[in-house]
């Protein structure tokens, strides 16, 4: 749920988008949203292990998958450097057969 969110505030406005999700404001933003998100579960590791080894572990798996797809996956789809030259890159990829 929460990987979709940056292309629906873009829908928003387009300042609201870009000014939310830019950057490496909106990679902490979003970094910290997923922890919130998580805390239930690992709560619940706490609970069900009796231990802090459970939720530590699966913490750091968090933190591992988030940076493979913040620094590794996003750079890869992103298509950025990849527009023809006059092209706008956000335009093309509402008219590339997506959603308007």
């Amino acid at each position: 749920m929460l990987g979709i969110v940056p292309h629906l505030l873009h829908h928003i406005g387009p300042l609201v988008g870009t000014a939310v999700v830019a950057g490496s404001g909106g990679t902490a933003l979003f970094a910290v949203l997923g922890l919130l998100a998580s805390l239930p579960m690992l709560r619940r590791l706490h609970r069900r292990t009796g231990s802090l080894w459970a939720p530590a572990i699966a913490l750091v798996l968090f933190i591992g998958a988030f940076a493979v797809s913040t620094f590794v996956v996003g750079p890869l789809i992103s298509d950025i450097g990849s527009a023809p030259a006059g092209e706008d890159v956000h335009e093309s990829h509402h008219t590339s057969g997506g959603e308007s």
